[in-house]
């Protein structure tokens, strides 16, 4: 029987750009998925929504809900809940200093990227604290006024002023 050759390299499925306007970030982990297979051939198709999905600490564990993984076209009888409440692999290391954070009030644990790295499902899990809406105007001027800074730099160094 022949060996197949096993799947390298970051395969990005979802993202969640809105988190980024939403939120401040302050830490980001990068976990395991706990899936089911039809999840897995779910995701392989590129379908997935990070839109309404956070993170909580139960018991020791950390857990992702509020995620959209469709049903499998192709599953039988043993097809997924779409939303179900998937377990986050992490050490213990880690899950203890996210468990610390989520205890401050305002924090909240958002995904911000679902992929394949190495053939794995992976999420990428911020620790986020809620922006206001005259934060996210400031964001927008820094940014604004970094990408101004940055072009005329560019045209400076083209000798075009």
């Amino acid at each position: 029987m022949p060996v197949m050759a096993r799947e390298t390299g970051k395969k990005v499925i979802a993202q969640n750009r809105k988190a980024r306007h939403d939120y401040s970030i302050e830490d980001v982990y990068e976990a395991g998925l706990q899936l089911t297979g039809t999840e897995v051939k779910s995701l392989r198709a590129g379908r997935a929504s990070l839109t309404d999905g956070y993170g909580f600490y139960d018991n020791g564990e950390v857990w992702l809900k509020g995620v959209h993984i469709p049903e499998y076209d192709l599953g039988t009888w043993t097809n997924h809940e779409p939303r179900r409440s998937r377990k986050l692999l992490l050490h213990k290391e880690e899950i203890r200093r996210i468990a610390g954070k989520v205890k401050d009030t305002g924090v909240t644990l958002v995904p911000l990227t679902l992929y394949f790295k190495d053939g794995y499902a992976k999420v990428e899990l911020a620790v986020a604290r809620g922006r206001k809406g005259h934060d996210k105007r400031q964001a927008i001027a820094e940014r604004e006024a970094k990408r101004e800074v940055q072009r005329a730099v560019g045209l400076r160094s083209k000798g075009i002023e």
